[in-house]
């Protein structure tokens, strides 16, 4: 692949925001790798359906567990190994572990910060090596970093103010090279870890003056602007796209 070519990695790519942002990648003709954890047949079936037979191969499919700090850094390399470089990084991964303080596990909390937070800055720097001067690092958070509404969301909300920080830094240490880091907050979004139907999803949508939960492409939209040259001046910052969650 050219050295001019695009090239995408994605932490935790094969369902809800990270799927739909694979796929807005792969059809603006960025190549993309991406990983998951355990559905290897849902990462397949997805690599299948995107992949032409008579095209490069433009999408990398990876195993690796975010909570592992080798799993990651082994991703970046072959990434960099089949694509040659990385432009954008976008940490995807997520872990929601609900439970009130007075009965939260410590390893559900070790967990939720090894995924939600720590492995957003290992992905960054084990591929900032291979990224250019003016790449992008697109973390994607919630907006219960700022809001929760229910009980047994400390430790979640907690990680996820973390990344509002840890984005801010981020930004501040590669202005230099022009690397814009940004932090994406969505409200309840309709995937596996939170569906849109049942009493929870019920409960959650009385918060949101839009009615509705949110699309994963519409996630994805936000992504592909993010990256896009009209969105270089935009570093450190952290948008709420929440229906209004927040308000």
């Amino acid at each position: 692949m050219s050295s001019n070519h695009s090239v995408a990695f994605v932490q935790g790519g094969y369902h809800g925001i990270g799927k739909a942002t694979v796929e807005a990648l792969h059809h603006a003709g960025i190549a993309v790798a991406f990983t998951y954890q355990k559905s290897k047949e849902q990462a397949d079936a997805m690599v299948h359906a995107l992949q032409k037979p008579d095209q490069p191969v433009s999408i990398l499919v990876i195993q690796a567990d975010s909570a592992d700090e080798q799993a990651l850094q082994v991703a970046i390399q072959k990434t960099v190994k089949a694509f040659g470089h990385i432009n954008f990084v976008i940490n995807n991964a997520g872990y929601l572990a609900v439970s009130t303080i007075d009965k939260i596990d410590t390893v559900e909390f070790d967990k939720t910060i090894a995924i939600n937070v720590r492995s957003l800055m290992i992905t960054s720097r084990e591929a900032l090596p291979y990224m250019p001067n003016g790449g992008r690092i697109i973390n994607i958070g919630s907006v219960n970093s700022e809001r929760i509404p229910f009980e047994g969301g400390a430790i979640y909300g907690m990680s996820k103010a973390a990344v509002v920080g840890l984005t801010k830094g981020m930004a501040r240490d590669l202005a230099p090279r022009q690397i814009t880091v940004n932090n994406i907050q969505p409200g309840p979004i309709n995937t596996d870890m939170n569906p849109d139907t049942g009493d929870f999803a019920d409960a959650l949508k009385q918060f949101l003056p839009i009615g509705r939960y949110e699309k994963a492409e519409e996630i994805a939209s936000l992504v592909m602007w993010l990256i896009s040259p009209e969105a270089g001046y935009m570093t450190g910052s952290s948008l709420n796209m929440d229906g209004g969650f927040t308000i």
